[in-house]
């Protein structure tokens, strides 16, 4: 029969890679629309992974050795004997267990070349060591640690335990692969499938060498750490990293091979001249320094006797002759003193100033200090006084009244004669202003509105909201009355307006963020309005109103048969009256609307209920008339709501803290903590990395993404409730807040690139111009798309264009 030869092919393995949502500005839209297809409500599918089963590497083994031979075939004695010397030269006479192995016996049933067949598996093993009974003491008794049995041919086994490395072994580290064969060069292993032996006593198969394409494309395209050798212990290809190559040509040029050792290090004074002042020991002082001791009492009887007689004087009475040193002269220049004229040559004795006018007991009028600085000098503590009196006018010389401190000054002074001398510990004089950061000044960081250049007013009651279109020509604006405008900005001129709703007032409006269409989404109670003003080109009219009606072919080619419970928003045509003016389309939701933020490209916009439960936060698109509910249940009272610039993600305030939400995944990324009690506003930053948050609390805080959930900075400027914040998105590094207390402040925010520099923000201008009504002043505030201008809303019933 035979052989069956085995092809040596290289397999393939294919792994499925996970595909990556792309999170760039130029994401499809269709990856888009089906991640709000799909919505939240789905929940994530289990996903199942398929295994690839793997072969045993010992059955290839013994597929390679049984290549050339058949089961039923038996080898020549004189190849048996041959194989039996080549691995004794290799191994030669080594002990396993206290049995030497000779080149007669057979090794792990495999040493004569033959390979297992299927009588071996079929043999019933028969146990010549101990027995079952000596079992249990065969561990502490040294013996045999191998059976014999009896194999195909009728030729003794012997079958050795398996080799269990402990982890004291030298070898225990190793990795699972290592060849263990030693100095033995691999030219012994050229005619056998393996390579050598691993810790365990298993073969090390002989890795598959490449073929003469592999080798030529290897050749031309060479691989990274490619070195052209072979590991001898391995037998692949040796492949250097970029550390090891670089310590080679370290060594080649006679340098250090680690890169930064220095070879001549600072000298460590481990004995400096520096005395240290320290005890020698922290033991408790003994009892005997504080008894009196005899021994000293004995030494001081003798001092007194010596006093006593004579012998000892305790004072030396002070010398009648001073002590003339004939190497220096004294001389006293002011001993005779004479009046002399002036003259350079001259020195006067030095004297006390005189008295100044402030001593005077009636000083000018420009010496008297006024109320201010009398009231400041007497909260001063008595340290910080520049002085010890103030100037005080009197009538007359014998109307000065004593000194009022002379008591205390004496007092004081027999305090420090009796006690002992008392330290005054100097305050450290710091500048608070020195404890501030240096900011740039605001004239260096112009342009940025300072005045107020145009008033609209028109709207009865508070204007609770605006906006200003992407080209920068109109402002929409909507307030109590229920009335929505449109101003010329810099004329002030109204071009439009429409009534539509008298009981309810204009929570919000929006424009959609594209110059090709002119859109107005107008929120009031629990409707949303869209409306095309007719001051536009008929161009942008007609790309309007096409944009808007695409949706009622696409809603009934798609409508599904199954009826629905209740719907999450019903779009439909208004009133004829309000079709007659420009109001197109109409959206019923759940609850009433506070808030509306658009997507970049237009089509999608999220609106905020906060008293609706399931429906707090809704996703509309325009093109297909759809909404979805992308919360079952959202944890917390919703209060405003963002999508990122440039990624699908989206961002959910609730009444303390900050969701972020990833679209494309389904799943929830972080959570942002701005320290808040009551969440007002939100706002993101072009960048997209920074979210700037107001509060009813008076707080507006600044979040960088990429440092901290908590805030960056947190500034506290309004004496009110925060109403509105926002960035500007033209390129320009400004944003601003509005207050109730009826100022809107102006901030320099920098964002750079530099993940090491953090944002700089800098206060530039407050701008008041606004009454509070109500207890209410600033309402809703926006920036041009590319001046620096904004424009404010205010509960005054007027609008406020500064520039």
């Amino acid at each position: 029969m035979a052989p069956n030869t085995v092809s040596k092919k290289r397999k393939a393995v294919t792994r499925h890679a996970p595909t990556e949502v792309s999170t760039a500005d130029g994401a499809s839209v269709g990856e888009f629309d089906a991640s709000l297809t799909n919505g939240f409500e789905s929940g994530t599918d289990e996903e199942t992974e398929e295994e690839d089963s793997e072969a045993d590497p010992l059955d290839e083994v013994f597929d390679e050795e049984s290549e050339g031979l058949d089961s039923d075939e038996i080898p020549p004695e004189n190849e048996s004997a041959i194989d039996q010397k080549h691995l004794v030269s290799k191994l030669g006479s080594r002990d396993r267990g206290g049995v030497s192995i000779s080149p007669g016996v057979e090794r792990n049933g495999r040493l004569n070349g033959v390979s297992k067949n299927s009588k071996d598996h079929e043999a019933p093993l028969e146990e010549t060591g101990h027995g079952e009974g000596e079992g249990a003491n065969s561990e502490e008794e040294e013996g045999p640690n191998f059976t014999v049995t009896e194999d195909a041919n009728g030729n003794p086994r012997y079958i050795y335990k398996e080799i269990e490395p402990v982890y004291d072994s030298d070898d225990s580290d190793a990795p699972p692969n290592q060849n263990t064969i030693g100095n033995i060069p691999l030219s012994f292993y050229e005619t056998y499938p393996h390579i050598g032996y691993d810790i365990n006593g298993k073969k090390v198969m002989r890795p598959a060498k490449g073929e003469a394409l592999d080798a030529l494309l290897d050749s031309i395209e060479v691989p990274q750490g490619w070195t052209g050798l072979t590991d001898p212990a391995t037998g692949k290809a040796l492949e250097l990293s970029q550390q090891e190559l670089l310590m080679l040509k370290r060594i080649q040029l006679n340098e250090l091979p680690v890169e930064g050792f220095d070879p001549y290090p600072p000298t460590i004074e481990y004995f400096t001249s520096k005395v240290e002042q320290m005890p020698l020991s922290a033991a408790p002082e003994p009892k005997r320094r504080f008894v009196p001791s005899k021994h000293e009492a004995k030494r001081v009887m003798k001092l007194v006797r010596a006093i006593r007689e004579g012998r000892i004087l305790p004072y030396k009475p002070p010398s009648t002759e001073e002590d003339k040193d004939l190497d220096l002269a004294r001389y006293d220049i002011w001993a005779n003193e004479t009046p002399r004229p002036d003259h350079a040559m001259n020195v006067p004795a030095p004297k006390l100033p005189p008295p100044g006018y402030d001593q005077s007991y009636n000083p000018p009028p420009e010496y008297l200090p006024t109320k201010s600085e009398r009231k400041a000098w007497e909260e001063a503590e008595d340290e910080d006084r520049e002085k010890e009196y103030l100037p005080t006018r009197h009538d007359a010389l014998r109307k000065v009244p004593g000194y009022e401190t002379f008591v205390k000054e004496r007092f004081e002074r027999s305090l420090d004669l009796y006690l002992a001398p008392r330290v005054r510990r100097s305050k450290l004089n710091i500048d608070p202003e020195s404890l501030l950061p240096k900011l740039p000044s605001p004239d260096e960081l112009r342009p940025f509105p300072t005045t107020c250049a145009t008033v609209f007013k028109g709207h009865e009651g508070r204007v609770r909201t605006l906006a200003i279109d992407p080209t920068g020509v109109w402002l929409a604006s909507g307030g109590d009355d229920g009335s929505v405008k449109i101003w010329e900005l810099l004329t002030g001129r109204e071009i439009f307006g429409v009534q539509l709703e008298k009981d309810e007032a204009v929570n919000v409006v929006r424009w959609r963020p594209s110059k090709e269409t002119a859109i107005l989404t107008v929120a009031i109670g629990d409707y949303i309005y869209f409306i095309v003003p007719p001051n536009t080109s008929p161009t942008i009219e007609s790309a309007s109103h096409d944009l808007l009606d695409a949706g009622f072919g696409y809603a009934a080619t798609n409508a599904s048969s199954a009826p629905k419970k209740d719907p999450a928003a019903t779009w439909i045509r208004p009133a004829a009256n309000l079709v007659a003016s420009s109001v197109l389309l109409r959206i019923t939701v759940r609850s009433p609307v506070k808030t509306i933020a658009f997507h970049r490209r237009g089509d999608y916009f999220t609106t905020v209920s906060p008293k609706g439960q399931s429906s707090a936060v809704a996703i509309h698109t325009i093109s297909k008339h759809q909404t979805q509910l992308p919360f079952r249940r959202l944890k917390g009272l919703a209060q405003s709501s963002a999508f990122h610039p440039s990624k699908p993600i989206l961002y959910v305030a609730t009444q303390r803290s900050v969701r972020v939400y990833d679209l494309a995944a389904q799943s929830l990324l972080k959570t942002l903590q701005p320290g808040a009690r009551w969440i007002s506003s939100l706002d993101t930053h072009p960048a997209g990395d920074h979210l700037l948050v107001g509060s009813y609390d008076r707080r507006l805080a600044w979040l960088d993404l990429d440092l901290s959930p908590r805030p960056y900075k947190t500034l506290r400027y309004h004496a009110k409730a925060i109403r509105a914040v926002r960035f500007h998105k033209g390129g320009l590094p400004l944003f601003a807040d509005a207050s109730d207390d009826g100022s809107v402040q102006v901030f320099h925010g920098n964002v750079v690139d530099d993940l090491m520099e953090n944002a700089t923000i800098v206060p530039l201008k407050v701008l008041k111009g606004h009454k509070v009504v109500g207890q209410l002043g600033v309402l809703d505030l926006d920036w041009h798309p590319s001046e620096p201008w904004c424009v404010s809303a205010g509960a005054d019933g007027s609008c406020r264009l500064w520039m």
